[in-house]
This record gives C-alpha cells, sequence and structure tokens, in this order.
C-alpha cells in the first residue's frame, strides 16, 4: 500500500520565509510562523524548515524561531540548516524540532550521520541532498547549492543510507521553484537502491504533478516509500 505525505517547506533567511528559483533570485515569501500555522491547518502530513544561509553564514539555526514554530503547530516538524554536532541536534529536539536534516555537514564530516544515528536514532536523522543535472549526470552539490562536488547523486544516497540515515530530502536543483514537475528519473533511480523514505522536492506547482508523481509511484514497487514536498 503506498503512503502519502505531502510536507511543505518553508526556506528562511534572515528569519523570513523565501522563494526562489532553481536556488537563485531569492525573494520574501511572507512569516514562517503564519505560513506553518497555515499549512497545518490546512492538512498538510508534516513541515519542513531549512535555514538555507545557515551554513554559508558559518551560524547556527534561528533555534527561537524553531520553539516558536513548534509552539504552533501539531505535525512532525524537520529543522535543518547549519546543524553540524550532537549539541546542535539536541538544541534543535529540545526547541520542539522532531527530526534535523543535514546537508553540507554530512558531506565534510562522514562520521556525523552515524553519530547521529546512534544518539537519536535514525528516525531523527534526515539527510538533504541538493542534486543538478550536468551532462546527463546528477552532482550533489554543497553550501546551499553554492559548490559542486564531483559526486554523483546516487552514490552520495546510498552512503547515507549505509551510515544510519532515516530518510533523504531529494531537491533537484534544476527543477526548484519551476513549477514544471518533479524530476522522476533521479527520484526512481535513488529509490531503487535505498532502502529509506525518499523525499521529492523541487518543481511542483500543480494538484496534477501530484497525481503524476503519486500515479508513477503506484506503479512501481521501490516507490513505496517515496514522498513529495512543496517548497512554499
Amino acid at each position: 500500500m503506498l503512503t502519502k505525505r505531502i510536507i511543505p517547506c518553508l526556506d528562511i533567511k534572515n528569519g523570513r520565509t523565501v522563494k526562489g528559483v532553481n536556488f537563485e533570485n531569492i525573494r520574501d515569501a511572507g512569516d514562517p510562523v503564519e505560513l506553518a500555522i497555515r499549512y497545518s491547518d490546512e492538512g498538510a502530513d508534516e513541515l519542513v524548515f531549512l535555514d538555507i544561509t545557515a551554513t554559508n553564514e558559518k551560524r547556527k539555526t534561528l533555534s527561537e524561531l524553531v520553539r516558536n514554530i513548534s509552539k504552533h503547530i501539531s505535525i512532525p516538524f524537520t529543522v535543518g540548516g547549519g546543524i553540524s554536532s550532537i549539541e546542535d541536534v539536541e538544541l534543535l529536539l529540545n526547541c520542539g524540532a522532531d527530526k534535523v536534516s543535514i546537508n553540507t555537514s554530512a558531506y565534510t564530516n562522514q562520521n556525523l550521520v552515524n553519530s547521529l544515528a546512534k544518539n537519536f536514532g535514525s528516525q531523527c536523522v534526515v539527510i538533504a541532498i541538493d542534486v543538478k543535472k550536468e551532462n546527463d549526470e546528477w552532482f550533489v552539490y554543497l553550501n546551499g547549492g553554492t559548490k559542486k562536488t564531483d559526486t554523483l547523486a546516487l552514490d552520495w544516497a546510498k552512503k547515507v543510507c549505509e551510515e544510519g540515515a532515516g530518510e533523504i530530502l531529494l531537491t533537484s536543483m534544476n527543477n526548484d521553484g519551476t513549477k514544471a514537475g518533479f524530476a522522476l528519473d533521479i527520484t526512481s533511480t535513488i529509490s531503487e537502491v535505498v532502502n529509506i523514505p525518499v523525499i521529492a522536492s523541487g518543481g511542483a506547482g500543480t494538484i496534477e504533478h501530484l497525481k503524476m508523481f503519486f500515479c508513477k509511484a503506484k506503479q512501481m514497487q521501490h516507490w513505496q516509500q517515496v514522498f513529495s514536498i512543496l517548497r512554499k
């Protein structure tokens, strides 16, 4: 039985929700607390909060904002941005987060995923993987999509799965903000080789995109743990 989850994502910069296209041309999109409440009230299954400049600015996630949002919603809440240690995770969980999302720090400190899984359980550890298609290959990008690596998305997904990740949040930079639909090819490819949920992110613009996504998932057994995310 295919399980569906609709997960709005709030990209945060300077304490405000922002929106861009292909990780560029970032613009203001509203108050994150108000949006979190609205999505929760409208029936979202979960919420993701990503402080998109925390790593580049070498600072920690906005913990007080996390605490404020958590007071107003009753759905599972994942927080990411600038997380690089057990202490960071403890702080955010104490502020009301249910799970944490790590990206660059998982790549630069490849003991981190395993350490967090052992201390908090795999169900708490979401690995965000930002990918971009170039010359028919999907490469991993770090630092909010500003730094390309030579690592293929498929290889990195398998690695974090082996290290104890509980979920993968897969964002296609090519599709992000375009409202042209999800990157079904790389989502399918990764879903075939990992045994943890994969959350598709980037490109949703219409109800038809969600219908197409879930219809595709229903046809393929290895997509039984694939979910979709809507970026504000």
